[in-house]
């Protein structure tokens, strides 16, 4: 069985924060369980090879494997930025700051909450960056599901290109975003349900030094432009949500502005790289091993 362009791509990124690692020393205690998980990732590779071609279960497992991984490779991040020191991350933000203050005059993740503060506009825009969470898995487990499958791993290396990019970034210039370097709004605003969620979840769960560019931005838009792609209805459907997502995370102070922008930027790079593979598969006998 070929290997996929996702696997190589992915396989690749593992390869270079393997070597960063060693090169620099390793990242204290957890060093040991992020390489034993880089090991485990490219076993995991050779056995999908190996499954039955008929094998269901497997074969959809080694189709959505891309999002189960996502999770372990977002938190080994926050290890390795934080390796670099709190100073030097913060260092990058005050850089991210200047040109934040260059381009919109001021920090508009900071100020625009306060200056247009509105209990159902956080409301509503707290509830659209958790959307990104669906918003990036629905469609490439939805082609899955209807047996497109060389559709949504289409799809899914959009994505993955996308999200590789923003990490590669993340691990050269970690940036710790408005959530860590300004104080958090106060009042109703930060009061209603759906942000106190967010707080709590980023509580839980959150990377610092991967705030540049926003991955939720690049990953979701990268997502749909792919979908317009292969299934026109379902990327209709999840424009509108997608086009909040991004709003949501400078007005909800989760982002800079500069990183949004930025984001949208790699997804655009993601989805021409996308469309050029998916054009190419489907003028190739193989397709490329989708």
């Amino acid at each position: 069985m070929a290997v996929r362009p996702v696997d190589w791509l992915l396989g690749a990124y593992v390869a270079f924060v393997t070597g960063l690692i060693v090169l620099r020393g390793g990242v204290g205690a957890a060093t040991p369980w992020i390489l034993s998980g880089h090991l485990l990732f490219f076993v995991l590779l050779v056995l999908f090879q190996r499954r039955p071609p008929r094998g269901r279960l497997g074969g959809t497992l080694h189709d959505l494997y891309p999002l189960i991984v996502l999770m372990p490779f977002y938190t080994e991040l926050g290890f390795l930025g934080m390796e670099q020191g709190a100073e030097r991350i913060f260092a990058n933000d005050a850089v991210v700051q200047g040109w934040e203050q260059w381009l919109f005059g001021s920090q508009i993740s900071y100020q625009w909450i306060r200056h247009a503060p509105s209990v159902f506009w956080s409301g509503f825009l707290h509830v659209s960056y958790l959307s990104y969470y669906p918003l990036v898995v629905v469609g490439p487990i939805l082609l899955t599901i209807r047996g497109q499958r060389p559709e949504a791993q289409r799809v899914l290396f959009t994505t993955m290109m996308a999200y590789v990019t923003c990490y590669l970034v993340f691990l050269l210039f970690p940036v710790a975003g408005p959530n860590y370097a300004f104080q958090h709004p106060t009042g109703p605003v930060r009061d209603v349900w759906s942000a106190e969620a967010v707080y709590a979840f980023l509580g839980g769960g959150s990377s610092i030094g991967t705030a540049f560019p926003s991955s939720h931005v690049a990953a979701t838009l990268a997502a749909v432009f792919a979908l317009w792609g292969e299934w026109k209805w379902l990327a209709a459907a999840l424009t509108v949500p997608a086009a909040l997502l991004v709003v949501a995370t400078v007005y909800c102070q989760m982002h800079y502005g500069i990183d949004a922008l930025a984001g949208i930027a790699v997804a655009v790079g993601a989805a021409i790289a996308g469309h050029r593979i998916r054009r190419h598969s489907r003028d190739s006998a193989t397709s490329l091993a989708f």
